[in-house]
């Protein structure tokens, strides 16, 4: 018997938008500027690339484009991309 082992995607686990406010909230506790970049790439799978593009006013290739591994998003866009996904910026 041989046993399949899938990589573990956490987008599959962010059904809610409570569990996408969430798990960008333990990354903006824990993590760096990148990894929240990260974290919203996979927030935006999560909900669907295509709707998160709608809502945020951008194309979805360039949605894909900031938040790629080498993408450099700006605050605008990042603004727009967590506003999209339910989710408001604070400063505490």
């Amino acid at each position: 018997m041989t046993l399949e082992i899938k990589p573990f995607d956490i987008a599959e686990h962010l059904n809610t938008p409570e569990d996408i406010r969430n798990f960008l909230q333990e990354v903006l506790d824990t993590g760096d500027e990148s990894d929240f970049i990260h974290a919203l790439s996979t927030a935006a799978r999560a909900m669907g690339m295509s709707e998160v593009a709608k809502k945020a006013g951008v194309t979805r290739a360039s949605l894909y484009k900031s938040l790629s591994e080498n993408g450099n998003p700006g605050f605008i866009t990042i603004s727009k991309v967590t506003k999209a996904l339910g989710c408001k910026l604070a400063v505490t």
